[in-house]
C-alpha cells in the first residue's frame, strides 16, 4: 500500500474539513472583536444617574390626570373660515358646562357603528 501525504493533503475530503474550519475561527475572530469593541463603546459613555441624582415625585404625591370638556374657538359673524396656517396652536377653550354629556336612548350610536339604526 503505497501512503502519499500530499495526495491526502489535496484530496477533497481534507479541503472540505478545513475550509470550514478557517471559516468558523474567522467567525469567532470577528464575534470576539465585536465585544470588544462594545466594551470600549459602553466605556466611553457617561454613567447611569446615581440614585440622589434620579427624578423624585413632588412632596404634594403624584398628580393625577386632569379631565375636563374642552370647546373649540367660534367663527365670528361674517368671517370666512380658517385656513389651517391660519390656525393659532391652541384654538380651544375650558367650557362653562363641565358635566359630561349623556347617552341618549333615541341615536343609535356612532355614525358607522353597523347597527340597525332608529327603528321607531
Amino acid at each position: 500500500m503505497d501512503f502519499n501525504p500530499t495526495s491526502l493533503a489535496a484530496s477533497g475530503a481534507a479541503v472540505g474539513g478545513i475550509v470550514p474550519f478557517l471559516i468558523g475561527v474567522i467567525l469567532v475572530g470577528g464575534l470576539i472583536w465585536a465585544v470588544v469593541w462594545g466594551r470600549r463603546q459602553r466605556a466611553r459613555q457617561p454613567a447611569p444617574p446615581r440614585p440622589e441624582e434620579q427624578p423624585r415625585l413632588p412632596d404634594s404625591g403624584p398628580v393625577g390626570p386632569v379631565t375636563e370638556r374642552r370647546e373649540p374657538d367660534g367663527i365670528a359673524e361674517g368671517q370666512d373660515r380658517l385656513t389651517p396656517h391660519q390656525m393659532g396652536g391652541d384654538s380651544s377653550h375650558r367650557a362653562a358646562d363641565q358635566e359630561r354629556p349623556t347617552w341618549n336612548d333615541n341615536d343609535s350610536g356612532g355614525f358607522g357603528s353597523g347597527g340597525p339604526g332608529r327603528t321607531s
